[in-house]
């Protein structure tokens, strides 16, 4: 089997990279990235796999990037700029990026019939009173990334009939990798924390819930998808559990506990409270139930070692 990861250098794709053996029938894996977030570091002393590894350097946001690619069975699709408040000064550039890049992948599966595992974003549901779950008729995204993300979706429910596709909507990422980056809020913090910075938590959201995937369950659920050939035509919701913003600062508490938080105003408007629901995915036989509080602990012993000179 081939598989092809696009934006294979960044959080989740390095962490596939170095893992790949772990998914059975994977003969070849095809990695793509264009170098956007300087991540080469993810592609320092690979270990001889059991698959054969091809790199190429590609911006798949140009027109017809994927014209002339080899044939693959699957795509997993990581390619895209994910800082969501970053999307919101940026606006055109991740529509350009994000919506050039996927209707690429797209036209590309449905050339060679590959199969597609599309990657969305829990953020697609915005402004919730209540816990959600993917029946949600009113998906109130709020930033740039999170519209691009509904946008995705339902370019793929317009093709339904001509490609085989499975959509997770995964939570905000937390755990370690070659390829990790510190915008998103675990890693934020877990920074700060060992900065002994003070927290960066926005005005009114200490005790807000948020949906959280430990990059094991993302892991988990992507080799799950390939092993069992799980490509419904479906949406999921991928989450390890919900947790306020002081849960987290509680866990992080545990390893620093001189961490002091601090209020900031954000520009993004997802001020209230929303749980999300993972029964469907649950009903395949699948728990994801990682421990985010594992993440914490081996994202913050990465800088064990450092001394704060002030």
């Amino acid at each position: 089997m081939k598989l092809l990861v696009t934006g294979g250098l960044g959080h989740i794709g390095s962490h596939i990279l170095q893992n790949v053996n772990k998914i059975k029938k994977i003969k070849k894996l095809y990695i793509i990235d264009s170098f956007l977030s300087n991540r080469v570091n993810s592609l320092y002393k690979l270990k001889k796999k059991k698959a054969k590894i091809f790199f190429i350097k590609k911006d798949l946001s140009t027109k017809d990037s994927l014209k002339n690619f080899t044939k693959v069975d699957i795509v997993l699709n990581l390619a895209s700029i994910t800082d969501a408040e970053k999307s919101l000064s940026i606006k055109n550039e991740f529509y350009r990026n994000n919506i050039g890049i996927f209707n690429n992948v797209v036209k590309y599966c449905k050339k060679n019939s590959a199969k597609l595992i599309h990657i969305s974003s829990t953020s697609v549901y915005g402004r919730q009173n209540k816990k959600v779950d993917e029946n949600c008729a009113h998906l109130k995204p709020q930033t740039p990334y999170a519209k691009i993300k509904l946008v995705e979706e339902n370019i793929l429910k317009k093709n339904s009939k001509k490609i085989k596709f499975v959509t997770f909507r995964f939570a905000t990422i937390a755990g370690v990798s070659k390829g990790m980056r510190f915008h998103t809020a675990v890693n934020k913090f877990c920074l700060s924390a060992m900065m002994n910075e003070p927290l960066p938590v926005w005005s009114g959201a200490l005790y807000q819930k948020r949906p959280y995937l430990s990059l094991k369950d993302a892991f988990k659920i992507i080799k799950y998808t390939i092993e069992k050939k799980f490509f419904k035509n479906q949406v999921y919701n991928i989450l390890s559990n919900n947790y306020t913003v002081n849960d987290i600062v509680r866990m992080i508490k545990k390893y620093k506990k001189k961490t002091k938080i601090k209020f900031i105003k954000s520009k993004i408007l997802n001020q209230l409270s929303y749980e999300v629901s993972n029964k469907k995915i649950s009903s395949e036989n699948l728990n994801l139930n990682s421990k985010i509080i594992y993440d914490i602990k081996e994202t913050l012993n990465l800088f064990k070692n450092v001394n704060n000179g002030m």
